[in-house]
């Protein structure tokens, strides 16, 4: 279970899985394919458990909402120093907005507050909409986050119904395009920098463009040099890891 191996995984499209002799104490870097409604904490809490009895440190570069999927990285043993270099990478996601209403959460989280005639909406107008989120922008984050005010997250405040101040983040959009639109839903792809938060550009975007948005669909598919596509699924690397426990020491 601790034979060493310092390269990344790589899915081989002829083959189930391809599983390394990993090496969880020196250091693994794991892509994992976040399933929608897990937390990221979720993700690391089952990797850890599936290493026990080795008392290992894990942790994840970089957050997921529950109700997006993609692209988890997560770092063990000596690997969890890189975390910090590894969150600091641009990343891409696609996914969906729904035009036509708003949420107190810019996502599925909450229900619609405010409805918007989508009939007015023209092609041209939103695929034109895009270039005004190029380049550095100062973004709000949704009231409904985990960025901390006085030492509590802005979602504990905005559960009990608190009106909090919020400041904007400076983050970059390097790419924004529209892929699909079939109003009330268009389809995008990103590619921003760290701390970016997609659901507020949802709800930016709507504001663009005179009306109303929310994000209904995300997927991260890319952080840094780091695909989805490279990446295991939670469930049958846990069950592999824990497989090792009955292997001979020798293997």
């Amino acid at each position: 279970m601790q034979a060493r191996l310092d390269r990344q995984f790589v899915k081989d499209s002829n083959r189930e899985h391809i599983y390394p002799d990993f090496d969880f104490s020196e250091g693994e870097v794991l892509l994992i394919d976040k399933p929608l409604e897990w937390t990221s904490f979720d993700v690391v809490s089952k990797i850890r458990n599936s290493l026990k009895p080795l008392k290992v440190k894990v942790g994840h570069a970089g957050t997921l909402d529950p109700l997006a999927t993609g692209l988890l990285i997560v770092c063990t043993g000596k690997r969890t120093k890189t975390i910090d270099a590894l969150q600091a990478q641009e990343k891409e996601y696609t996914g969906t907005f729904t035009l036509g209403a708003t949420t107190p959460s810019y996502d599925l989280e909450t229900d619609p507050d405010q409805h918007f005639d989508t009939s007015n909406l023209q092609e041209a107008d939103l695929l034109n909409a895009t270039k005004n989120f190029i380049g550095e922008l100062d973004q709000y984050p949704p009231a409904h986050s985990a960025v901390k005010v006085q030492g509590e997250r802005l979602y504990e405040k905005a559960r009990r119904g608190e009106i909090v101040e919020l400041k904007t983040r400076k983050v970059t959009i390097f790419e924004f395009e529209l892929t699909r639109i079939n109003l009330p839903e268009v389809d995008f792809r990103v590619v921003c920098s760290k701390g970016t938060y997609i659901r507020s550009l949802a709800h930016d975007f709507g504001k663009i463009v005179n009306n109303g948005a929310y994000l209904s669909k995300l997927r991260r598919t890319k952080s840094g040099a780091f695909h989805v596509s490279n990446a295991y699924d939670v469930l049958d690397l846990s069950a592999h890891i824990r497989s090792l426990r009955e292997l001979p020491r020798d293997q």
